[in-house]
C-alpha cells in the first residue's frame, strides 16, 4: 500500500524519516510518496486534507482534528525548544500594536504562542521561516518570530532576543511546548493506522541508534547548514517525546488545545486527540 507522506526538509524531520523512506527498517509492506514542504505549507495541505500522513504544527492540528489523528511518535516537543521573538533593536522593552511582526505562518504553533504572549501584536506578515531574519535586517518588519535552525544563527547577524516564547509557555504551564507532530487520516483503516504508528516508531529508534546513518540525506536538504548546526538542530528537537509522547507530552498537548479553545479559535473537541 502506498501512502502520501509530508514532512519538512529540516534536519529533525529528515533524521526521523530517513530509515522509513530508505528501506532501513521493515515498513510492513507500506510504501511512501514523499513531499517536502516548509511547515506552513504542510499546515495548509493538512487543512485541505491533501496528504495521508503529515507533519504539522500542533496549532494547525487543532483546526483539522476531524480529519486527522495524532501518532505517538515523531513529535517535536520539549523544554527549551520554543520559537523566539527577535528584533534588530537591542534591549527592546516597549512593544505596542504598531509593530509589524514577521511570522512563519498563520497556523504555526509559533504564531499561537505569540498571540498568547503579546495579544496586542496583530499587524502580522506571513513569511517563509528562513526569510524572517533578512526582513528584519532590511527593516521590512520590526519583530520576527523565528523557528528551526534560525535559533542558532540570529545572534551572528546582530539580531537580538526580545522574548523566548517557549520559555513564556513553560512559565505559564510548567509543561513542555508542543511544536509539531505527525498525524494520519482518520479515514484510513485502523490496521493501516496502527501499522504506520509501528513503522514510524521503528524509524525514530533506528535514527537514535544510528545517528549518522542519514547524514547525506539530512545534509542534502539542510540549506547549506554546517554539520555542527544540523546536529544541534536534531538534538534540540528530537528527544524522548519523539519516541513516545508519554503522559507529560499528552498533557501538554491537551493544555494547548484547551487554550486554543478558550480563545475561541476552535469548537469544543469531540474527537480523540491521540491514536
Amino acid at each position: 500500500m502506498k501512502l502520501s507522506l509530508g514532512f519538512s526538509p529540516c534536519p529533525n524531520d529528515t533524521f526521523i524519516f530517513d530509515a522509513l523512506i530508505h528501506g532501513k527498517i521493515d515498513t510492513e509492506g507500506l510504501q511512501f510518496e514523499v513531499y517536502f514542504d516548509d511547515v506552513e505549507t504542510l499546515n495548509q495541505k493538512a487543512i485541505n486534507a491533501e496528504l495521508d500522513i503529515t507533519k504539522l504544527s500542533y496549532f494547525a492540528y487543532a483546526q483539522v482534528i476531524k480529519t486527522y489523528i495524532l501518532l505517538n511518535s515523531g513529535s517535536a516537543l520539549g523544554f527549551g525548544v520554543g520559537p523566539l521573538l527577535i528584533s534588530k533593536q537591542k534591549n527592546l522593552t516597549k512593544i505596542d500594536s504598531t509593530f509589524k511582526v514577521g511570522i512563519p505562518g498563520k497556523f504555526t504553533t509559533a504564531n499561537f504562542l505569540l498571540r498568547l504572549a503579546y495579544p496586542q501584536l496583530s499587524n502580522k506578515v506571513e513569511l517563509i521561516f528562513s526569510d524572517i531574519e533578512e526582513k528584519l535586517l532590511t527593516d521590512e518588519i520590526d519583530l520576527g518570530v523565528i523557528i528551526h535552525e534560525n535559533r542558532f544563527t540570529y545572534q551572528n547577524k546582530n539580531l537580538h532576543l526580545v522574548q523566548d516564547l517557549g520559555a513564556f509557555w513553560e512559565q505559564e504551564t510548567n509543561c513542555p511546548i508542543p511544536l509539531g507532530g505527525i498525524v494520519i487520516k482518520r479515514s484510513l483503516p485502523d490496521d493501516v493506522k496502527q501499522k504506520v504508528q509501528r513503522v514510524l516508531l521503528k524509524s525514530v529508534e533506528f535514527a537514535f541508534a544510528n545517528p549518522k546513518s542519514g547524514l547525506n540525506f539530512i545534509r542534502s536538504h539542510a540549506q547549506e547548514m554546517s554539520e555542527e548546526v544540523m546536529y544541534q538542530h536534531i538534538n534540540l528537537y528530537v528527544n524522548k517525546y519523539s519516541l513516545n509522547l508519554g503522559v507529560d507530552g499528552r498533557n501538554a498537548i491537551e493544555i494547548l488545545f484547551k487554550k486554543v479553545f478558550d480563545l475561541g479559535l476552535i469548537e469544543e473537541l469531540k474527537e480523540d486527540i491521540f491514536l
